[in-house]
């Protein structure tokens, strides 16, 4: 089941104008499917017209965010999450104003709150960032 608009607010705790993901889709308890058109006003939006190298990790986190919380319970509210290390960080491009990012995260080890996950993001079929990400989750 693909979520969308004002749904995505279950899911992560961010609001506008840091909100980084439009739509989102579960796969299974470890991996999920995320999306964001690049709009006018988005808070990591560069005058250069492109979204910055920190906007893609804080899409990523927050698609790793959405996958936590669909794994929640359905009257829990979304889990708050705090990128605790950032490795092997690759932006081979910035994506545009007006642009849609899809996304791919997957959980890997975990242990306690710490998660360890995967991100890779496309617009299109080229591939325009990719980093793991160590996420301690409240």
């Amino acid at each position: 089941m693909i979520i969308k608009g004002d749904d995505i607010k279950k899911l992560i705790p961010q609001r506008d104008p840091f909100m980084m993901v439009d739509e989102f889709e579960r796969q299974d308890e470890t991996s999920a499917t995320s999306a964001l058109t690049i709009a006018r006003g988005n808070y990591f939006l560069l005058p250069d017209g492109m979204i910055s190298p920190t906007g893609l990790i804080e899409h990523i986190a927050q698609s790793c965010s959405a996958l936590a919380a669909s794994n929640k319970a359905e009257d829990s509210n979304a889990p708050i999450g705090m990128i605790v290390e950032v490795k092997n960080f690759c932006c081979h491009r910035r994506p545009l104003l007006n642009e849609r990012i899809q996304t791919k995260v997957t959980f890997g080890f975990s242990f306690g709150n710490m998660t360890l996950a995967h991100g890779v993001s496309l617009v299109g079929e080229e591939t325009v960032a990719e980093v793991d990400l160590k996420i301690f989750m409240q």
